[in-house]
């Protein structure tokens, strides 16, 4: 199988989100390896429009790619007719991170997602969350001493938890919450910080940022659990879950973030950096996909596949058109 079109879908590219930055940093490696390049999403808005202004990479023109890399399940059954379709599974718990029976192959994040997907039937390579370690890396140092603390926690009570022992050691406080206010060069503001408390890609980002990180948050969608202070063997071990606090399973109180806070060391803020560009760097996690999408071919009859897509299709043009009214 020879790739040249390569096709990037994500379900919503409205804003600032986890699967849009993918989506974003997925397209940005491929272009740099001279892939011509082209972009799908039911929702358009302030990453697209990145997307299109920034990389000059267009929305869907073609009838067929050599290649379509996607993310949920709804462009999956929308997109497969098209060519060779990989998708990436984020999550365990999300309706539309449930892999599709259309796509010629699977991608999970994590063992844990690889493992969730081969219980409902599909086997799957295991590629981590990709990371520009060009444009996260380190542009300030960090201190000594833990002085300043950022939170990427989606949660009151996860804030709540981190500002009372950031108040207790006489710590700077400082969050951020893509769904309140959202940034696009969150980078910056992880450099303005010593330590980074978040999940998954979050904490992906702040070690490739040279901070030091606390695998924490609280979802509405699971248990409250944290992996503690990461250091690189330890990261080792819970990216098998995503770092998303289910390797570990610690129930932490803010007594417990005031003790991991007191574990800050500067140089493992170069360690998780040094583990960033080996483990997480996205241009050989692309690589990864690419000679994944070689060993595929077309599996779906070409009836079955056009009565999928249209029902597909007909489905996400109601959702759109609800959407607009609601607007």
């Amino acid at each position: 199988m020879k790739i040249q079109t390569v096709l990037v879908a994500n379900n919503h590219l409205k804003r600032v989100g986890g699967s849009e930055t993918f989506t974003y940093t997925l397209i940005e490696a491929l272009l740099k390896k001279g892939y011509e390049i082209e972009y799908f999403t039911f929702f358009k808005g302030e990453v697209s429009q990145r997307i299109e202004r920034d990389l000059n990479v267009k929305f869907m023109s073609k009838n067929k790619y050599d290649l379509i890399l996607a993310n949920h399940n709804t462009c999956v059954n929308y997109l497969s007719k098209r060519g060779v379709t990989i998708q990436t599974c984020h999550g365990i718990f999300p309706k539309e991170e449930q892999p599709s029976k259309y796509a010629d192959g699977h991608v999970g994040i994590s063992k844990e997602v690889k493992d969730h997907v081969k219980t409902l039937g599909f086997e799957s390579e295991i590629i981590v969350n990709g990371i520009n370690c060009e444009r996260y890396n380190i542009k300030k140092p960090i201190n000594t001493e833990l002085k300043r603390v950022l939170s990427l926690s989606q949660s009151k009570p996860a804030n709540h938890k981190i500002m009372a022992a950031c108040d207790a050691l006489g710590l700077r406080f400082n969050k951020f919450n893509k769904n309140e206010n959202p940034v696009w060069h969150v980078e910056d503001m992880i450099n303005e910080v010593d330590l980074v408390l978040g999940l998954g890609r979050s904490a992906y980002e702040a070690m490739a940022c040279g901070r030091a990180v606390v695998v924490f948050d609280e979802r509405a969608y699971f248990e409250s659990y944290s992996d503690g202070y990461m250091i690189p063997n330890l990261v080792k071990q819970c990216v098998e879950n995503n770092c998303s606090g289910r390797y570990s399973k610690l129930e932490f109180t803010t007594e417990d973030l005031i003790e991991a806070f007191k574990k800050y060391k500067k140089e493992d803020g170069n360690a998780l950096r040094e583990l960033a560009l080996t483990d997480f760097n996205i241009d050989f996690q692309v690589d990864k996909y690419l000679k994944y999408a070689v060993t595929l071919t077309k599996k779906n009859s070409g009836l079955k596949l056009f009565f999928a897509s249209w029902y597909q299709n007909h489905r996400m043009k109601k959702r759109i058109r609800k959407a607009n009214r609601e607007s």
